[in-house]
């Protein structure tokens, strides 16, 4: 036996080698680390092929194409081995419905995507939304909303605005302007102007904390040292709004807000004014049903929201929560249960699940 070549007289020394346990799980993350080949059959195979799993006794492993050939084995033909990882491939019809739906005037039908990357439409619907974690019409939503934001800041009408974008009619727009955008597409337009915000900078157990709330609900915590960077994190998310010193009947909400940052056991039972993209918005729901004194990793998210190769982008998302504790991104950790980055400081997510762990 070689490096390259590794074959076994008996079951046990392969189901000895930690490389039969990734082929047994077909872990299409070990495609590409090596392959494997099958005697009876005289194919070799990535090791996430979903073909019948092989007696072990008559399985060798091998750490490139060139040596499983050389040994007399030809590629599988379910599995291509000596192709793209199927992941790859995936990833590219993904992209290119992306792209189509990103080139057309207006939002193409799922038939029509579908057709485009080759695929059913029941298919081709499961496939997007295992890549991209939101469906094709979410998306293309999405990108019509930022082409709305781009076109709101360059023409003179805001209905224009909203036609060059794709939109077939006003009026479907201003259905959801209010989660695509966070406000009327003229208070965007014109920076958040005319949205007021009440605000209030104080103190708490884990440092400084910014509490701020639109009309709708609460719309930003934000934790750390600095009050005035606080003030400025805020003043660059609403540029041209009215910011409002708190008032009497705000205090009540900030007292509950500390109350939840100190014991987030007792809940925090105020409505909140979530605004983010639509895979931010799916993320985030998921980070809110992660229970107090519980963990996830950044893949079991990904895998909750139906979305399991999108690891960095849910930790993109966590990275961008506005709302410190309301939206617990402190619960989510790396696969080996270490604290991964957070936003508002390692030390502060540390304390917030020994509290959790405590209580």
């Amino acid at each position: 036996m070689t490096s390259t070549d590794r074959r076994a007289d008996g079951a046990g020394a392969v189901t000895d080698d930690p490389r039969w346990a990734r082929v047994a799980g077909r872990d299409s993350g070990a495609d590409g680390l090596f392959w494997y080949s099958v005697a009876t059959t005289g194919v070799y195979c990535r090791p996430s092929c979903p073909s019948r799993l092989a007696n072990p006794r008559n399985v060798g492993f091998h750490d490139s194409i060139a040596a499983a050939e050389a040994a007399g084995f030809r590629p599988c033909l379910r599995c291509r081995p000596n192709g793209r990882p199927a992941g790859a491939e995936q990833a590219a019809l993904v992209a290119r419905a992306c792209r189509l739906i990103d080139e057309a005037e207006e939002e193409p039908r799922l038939a029509a995507l579908a057709a485009g990357m080759g695929l059913s439409p029941s298919r081709a619907h499961r496939l997007f939304k295992a890549v991209m974690g939101i469906t094709p019409k979410a998306y293309a939503t999405a990108r019509r909303a930022a082409r709305v934001r781009e076109e709101l800041g360059r023409t003179d009408t805001v209905t224009r605005a909203i036609h060059q974008a794709g939109f077939s009619s006003s009026g479907r727009f201003y259905e959801s302007a209010g989660e695509l955008l966070g406000m009327t597409p003229g208070r965007f337009r014109a920076g958040g102007a005319g949205e007021r915000l009440r605000v209030a900078v104080g103190r708490c157990s884990l440092g400084a904390i910014l509490v701020a709330a639109t009309g709708r609900g609460v719309a930003a915590i934000l934790l750390g040292d600095d009050p005035e960077a606080l003030a400025r994190d805020l003043r660059h998310r609403f540029p041209n709004a009215e910011l409002v010193a708190a008032d009497a009947a705000f205090e009540a909400t900030v007292a509950a807000v500390v109350a939840f940052v100190e014991a987030p056991g007792i809940g925090l039972h105020l409505p909140l004014d979530l605004r983010g993209t639509a895979f931010q918005q799916l993320v985030w729901r998921a980070l809110r049903d992660i229970p107090a004194g519980a963990t996830a990793s950044y893949a079991e998210i990904a895998a909750r929201i139906g979305a399991p190769g999108s690891v960095r982008a849910v930790a993109g998302a966590c990275a961008a929560n506005p709302l410190a504790v309301a939206v617990p991104c402190h619960r989510v950790v790396r696969q080996d249960g270490a604290l991964a980055g957070y936003r508002w400081g390692i030390e502060r997510k540390r304390s917030l699940l020994a509290r959790e762990a405590r209580r």
